[in-house]
């Protein structure tokens, strides 16, 4: 017995969530999580060493995650690279990652700005008036 071909215009007709009800997530997929002090990214790499990734900031504005072989004898057992477009107003020299069962997490801080704050409790009680404008 043979199946007709799907047709294409029912793509048009039907949203793709109910062609297609089940949701694939690559195996290489990259989470990448933000919160008020730091966007975190976080990869599956079963089966890679702590020594076979290499996380590197490129131009200040991309973060590269690579697996490398560590001797050429050796090949990765995986092979993973991923490049992200970094946002702007980050602490580059804060960024820090860990590697722990098979799940690399790096961190990238916020740059933040320590602009001036007058604590209500310095101010005095009286104020004294030094110029009038005329």
């Amino acid at each position: 017995m043979e199946l007709p071909a799907l047709n294409p215009s029912l793509q048009y007709l039907y949203p793709t969530h109910l062609l297609f009800p089940y949701h694939f997530i690559p195996a290489n997929y990259v989470h990448w999580t933000e919160t008020p002090e730091s966007h975190i990214f976080s990869a599956d790499l079963p089966g890679v060493r702590k020594e076979e990734i290499k996380v590197e900031v490129e131009d200040s504005r991309y973060l590269i995650i690579r697996t490398e072989a560590v001797d050429e004898s050796s090949e990765p057992a995986k092979s993973f690279m991923r490049k992200f477009r970094l946002p702007g107003m980050i602490d580059l020299d804060g960024i820090s990652a860990g590697y722990e069962d098979g799940v690399l997490t790096i961190t990238v801080p916020r740059f933040r700005r320590n602009g001036f704050y007058i604590d209500p409790a310095d101010k005095p009680e009286q104020l004294e008036v030094v110029a009038r404008a005329a």
